[in-house]
């Protein structure tokens, strides 16, 4: 791979033959001459003892980070979690935790691993793992901790709320599988599907889960779905590509342009394997980000899905991941994207038709939720869009369980009574006469 390849230089070959790894700048060379001086001198002379490697790591660290918020330098240790996430299984005990409070909490047990199996409950408080206080302890360090070869033991010390007093809980880690797809059948014919990332297998996931539903379905016919893309970090472009695929038959899915137009790819629908135009709509939210947009934009531009929910993240850059000779990595910026219309959500985010808040709007004004456009280092949006988009139709709602999810339901529902009617009033009101009648 080209870029693989380009960036493969080790800083060995930078700071001992400068000139032959950039042989047309001058003043390259001589700053690599300053860096390795610096280098020296510190190793030389500073008060404490310092690692090399932890010097030149923060070298790297630090030429990145004039650059934009997601191209990163990912250490061995960072870069090995990265891919886990991304190929969605592990070898660890099957919970999903959180830092609380600087207390570890469960947020839930993933059904059937070994957390779940021992009783470990949503809620519970880590306190030690192994003997360790978790005190303080950030999120990295105690995923860390609780991952780990398959039929490894680690003891977890946990405290519940309503049991007095803390209680030891020994578990083998398992290979855990991490579903990114979930689905439910809604009031007999109505699908909701719930795509929390975008790892290896989602599309596959995807497919497997509306086929599911589909079965289950009354009558083998589902009367409308919900995708749910709210709070999707994103993931793997081409698994976006692919599930937009599933939904959109002919057209452009996403274009993405590198530097100065250096280069242009152009995704494509498919019409083979394309679901049928069930009524659809899209939820989406301020934590919708990267593939998750490129998905509900496609969507969105085709006419394909209603989307309904708040203004999304509005990342609209593509990272490639390059290996390092150490086991490190380099993710790091190399084109913008475009939605099938040529919009770029860059710093603005996808625009909703229909705007629902998932709290009061009293309330949510007041919530300083982060997005793109307030990172340090974004790329600006386009010139050639000076403003967002105004949402089509504007909702006030309550407050009650999601109220988001149950405003797409509404929806659905309507649209179904709609069609239903109308199509009942043609029945009524033509003949066949009138229809070979009717002007062309």
């Amino acid at each position: 791979m080209k870029s693989r390849f380009i960036f493969g230089v080790s800083l060995a070959a930078l700071l001992l033959f400068p000139r032959l790894a950039f042989p047309k700048s001058d003043e390259i060379y001589r700053k690599l001459q300053v860096l390795s001086k610096v280098l020296s001198y510190v190793e030389s002379n500073y008060i404490e003892d310092v690692q090399n490697s932890k010097l030149i790591d923060n070298a790297i660290k630090g030429m990145l980070d004039d650059l934009d918020p997601h191209t990163v330098y990912l250490p061995p240790e960072n870069y090995k979690e990265m891919k886990v996430d991304t190929k969605g299984e592990f070898g660890g005990l099957g919970i999903e935790v959180s830092v609380k409070n600087e207390q570890l909490v469960v947020v839930a047990p993933i059904e059937d691993t070994p957390a779940d199996r021992a009783g470990v409950k949503a809620g519970d408080l880590i306190v030690k793992i192994d003997g360790q206080a978790t005190k303080g302890m950030n999120l990295m360090e105690a995923v860390k901790k609780l991952r780990g070869p398959r039929g490894s033991k680690v003891l977890l010390t946990l405290q519940r709320e309503g049991k007095e007093g803390s209680f030891d809980v020994s578990l083998r880690r398992e290979t855990i599988q991490i579903k990114s797809v979930s689905s439910e059948l809604v009031d007999r014919s109505y699908g909701y599907i719930r795509v929390k990332s975008f790892q290896e297998k989602t599309a596959r996931e995807l497919s497997r889960e509306y086929d599911r539903l589909l079965k289950q379905a009354e009558g083998g016919l589902l009367k409308g779905v919900i995708l749910d893309l709210r709070n999707n970090p994103g993931g793997l472009l081409d698994q976006a590509i692919r599930v937009a695929d599933e939904f959109i038959d002919s057209g452009v899915i996403v274009s993405t342009m590198g530097r100065k137009g250096s280069f242009q790819e152009v995704e494509m629908a498919h019409k083979e394997g394309t679901r049928s135009y069930t009524p659809m709509i899209t939820l989406v939210n301020e934590g919708s980000a990267s593939a998750s947009e490129i998905v509900a934009g496609a969507l969105q531009d085709h006419g394909r899905s209603v989307l309904l929910g708040s203004q999304t993240f509005g990342k609209g850059s593509v990272q490639t991941i390059i290996d390092l000779d150490d086991g490190s990595g380099l993710k790091l910026t190399i084109a913008h994207y475009y939605t099938p219309k040529g919009r770029s959500i860059q710093a603005l985010g996808i625009t909703p038709d229909i705007t629902v808040s998932a709290s009061p709007p009293a309330v949510s004004e007041e919530l300083n939720y982060v997005r793109e456009k307030d990172l340090r280092g974004h790329f600006e949006a386009e010139k050639k869009e000076k403003k967002e988009e105004k949402p089509r139709i504007q909702k006030e709602v309550d407050v009650e369980g999601d109220i988001q999810l149950r405003r797409a339901l509404e929806y659905l529902k309507t649209w179904e009574v709609f069609r239903t009617t109308v199509a009942s009033q043609k029945e009524k009101t033509s003949s066949p006469l009138e229809v070979n009648a009717a002007p062309r």
